[in-house]
């Protein structure tokens, strides 16, 4: 996994300052291969409950992490109860890795 512990740990502060301590992030993607260079930060976000604005919330997210990592462009996808699962997400559980 190419991340710090120091970028770790400000993911999951800007995730639960903006969604809450329940929420469960997974790294999926490029920043998984320790062998590859480059590529952007691919977070899925997991919440047990709804979301009435999770294009907003997304945005949200993304540019403050991408902040915090200094400018890297990071992806964000939700997940929640009244979202509806995409191809996207079943890959990102799949072969992703809880932070």
């Amino acid at each position: 996994m190419r991340l710090t512990p120091l970028q770790k740990q400000s993911i999951h502060r800007i995730v639960e300052e903006n969604l809450g301590s329940d929420a469960r992030v997974l790294l999926f993607g490029s920043r998984l291969d320790d062998n590859a260079r480059g590529g952007d930060v691919d977070l899925l976000i997991e919440l047990i409950y709804p979301l009435a604005n999770p294009a907003e919330t997304a945005a949200t997210v993304s540019v403050a992490v991408m902040r915090a990592l200094g400018g890297r462009k990071v992806d964000v996808v939700l997940s929640a109860p009244n979202l509806p699962d995409q191809p996207i997400h079943r890959i990102a559980r799949e072969q992703g890795a809880l932070l």
